[in-house]
Order: C-alpha cells, then structure tokens, then sequence
C-alpha cells in the first residue's frame, strides 16, 4: 500500500478538528466551527490561511470568479468543514472539483455535525489527473485515490 501523500499534516489538521469536537461537540454552524478551528490550528502551530481566495481556471484559462476555501494549510492541503448530519456525493464532488480546479493534490472534507463523531474524508488527487484539462478529469474520477484519514 503507497503512503499518504502528506501524511504528517493531514494527521495533525484531522487530530485539530478532534480537539474541536471534544470541546463543542455537534450542533453549532459552520462559522462557529470555523473560528474554534482556526483557534485550535493557532494553539497547535498548524501553518493555515481561513477563508484563503483560491484562483480557478478553465480549459487553461483564468476564470475571474474564485473559489473561497474555508482553510488552506501548510500552503498545500484544502480543509473544506461542514455542519450537517451527515457528508453526501455532492459534499465530495465539491472538494474534488476544487483540488482538480486549483492543482492541489490533497483535501479534507470535515463534517463536524455528525454524531457521535466528527465525520472526516481524505481526498487525494494524482499528479497526472491534476495535469488534465478538466475536461478530461470527470471521466477520470475513478483514478483518485479517495478514502478516509485513518
């Protein structure tokens, strides 16, 4: 079995949104999660950016409507959270799509209104399917690695 790519600070950020669900559980909204989250990277030196403008493309092109993730950490890894009762195929499409539109290769989808755990999945992109144009990727979703951080 290949190693996750970025290993290291998926686990760090996954064990920051534990911490967080320690502390407050499930019920509150996403912009309440959102501050305990960042608090919780800056207590644990996670290198994050909240609410970091992500520039999107089209076949090549610069699109001028950007993409607002809810964290970029380490300058690599997409951190998109959630509130809802549980994580469906569009919430997965979403971040797939915005690694695929960004070029970056990891993310993390984080549903902190699940009970009674966080609900967490590790999305990782190839190299080779980031290279292509998006047209290209949607028939090639089957390529990602995709599965949950253990």
């Amino acid at each position: 079995m290949s190693e996750f790519l970025y290993k290291e600070e998926t686990y760090r950020i996954i064990g920051a949104c534990f911490e967080v669900y320690k502390e407050k559980g499930c019920g509150l909204l996403e912009p309440e999660y959102q501050e305990c989250l960042e608090m919780e990277f800056e207590m644990q030196g996670i290198l994050h950016v909240p609410k970091k403008q992500l520039k999107l493309e089209y076949k090549g092109r610069p699109l001028q409507k950007t993409y607002e993730a809810d964290f970029v950490c380490y300058d690599k890894i997409i951190v998109e959270i959630k509130a809802v009762s549980e994580l469906v195929d569009e919430h997965r499409a979403q971040i797939l799509n915005y690694l695929h539109a960004t070029r970056l290769k990891v993310g993390l989808l984080v549903n902190f209104g699940h009970h009674p755990k966080v609900e967490h999945e590790r999305f990782s992109i190839s190299k080779k399917l980031a290279e292509l144009p998006a047209e290209h990727a949607e028939g090639r979703r089957k390529d990602l690695e995709m599965g949950p951080a253990d």
